[in-house]
This record gives C-alpha cells, sequence and structure tokens, in this order.
C-alpha cells in the first residue's frame, strides 16, 4: 500500500518522528533524579552523558526536515536504550520509544516504499499555486 499523496504523507511521519524524539529527549531528564538516591548515585559523567543525549534527542527533532534527520533520530536510538546501564527502568522506556521509532519506520516504509529516502515530488507541481490558467 502507498500513500495517495506521498508528500504529504512524509511530512506527517517527519512530524510524529519529531513528536517521539522530543518525548524521548524529556523522559531522559526524569533518568537523573531516579539514579541519584541509588548505586554510584549521580556521578558527572552520568550526568553529563544524560544532559548530551536529551539535548542531541531535542535537536535531532528539529532536524526531522533534513533528509538524513530520520537517519539521525534511529541512530540516538541506541545510546537511549543504553541509558538502561543507568538505571534499569530505562531499558523498559528505551524499549518502548524504540519500538515506537520502529513502527514509525515500518508505516513510513509502507506508505512511501522506503523507510529512509524522500519521496519525490509529483511531477505536474503544485496546482492549486498555479493560478487560475488564462
Amino acid at each position: 500500500m502507498t500513500a495517495p499523496d506521498p508528500v504529504r504523507a512524509a511530512k506527517a511521519l517527519r512530524g510524529a518522528a519529531a513528536a517521539t524524539l522530543v518525548l524521548e529527549g524529556i523522559a531522559v531528564l526524569f533518568v537523573p533524579r531516579g539514579i541519584a538516591p541509588s548505586g554510584d548515585g549521580l556521578t558527572g559523567f552520568r550526568l553529563t552523558a544524560l544532559l548530551v543525549l536529551a539535548v542531541a534527542l531535542i535537536l535531532a527533532s528539529g532536524l526531522q526536515r533534513r533528509p538524513w534527520g530520520l537517519m539521525a533520530g534511529t541512530v540516538l536510538q541506541v545510546p537511549l536504550l543504553l541509558t538502561g546501564l543507568f538505571n534499569s527502568v530505562m531499558w523498559f522506556v528505551g524499549g518502548i520509544f524504540l519500538l515506537i521509532w520502529l513502527y514509525l519506520l515500518q508505516v513510513r516504509k509502507e506508505l512511501l516504499g522506503t523507510p529512509f529516502d524522500e519521496p519525490a515530488a509529483p511531477a505536474g507541481g503544485d496546482d492549486d499555486a498555479a493560478g487560475p490558467a488564462a
């Protein structure tokens, strides 16, 4: 099954990917509170790694308009899942976000034929913007 308007479908799926990345970034910001009272506590390395990951996820959400933005978001799923090394609950949270991301890629593949490439613009252009024919 392919989308009747692939450009519009790609735009909607980029929005869903951006929203998911923002939610992931917010979830990562809750991790320091969870690891502070446990184990080794909140070390400088852990705090820095989590803050850098949160900022990277939020910045990647803004890059979804770029052709490589989806790939950047996909790559960031690995460190998100690895936050489970800091707090065991994040294995679950990161796994859920990873499943959501894989679902978005699958929907994109079904609608556009490819999970990462951008759809080609229609050959006729935008008929509404052309104005009335003379």
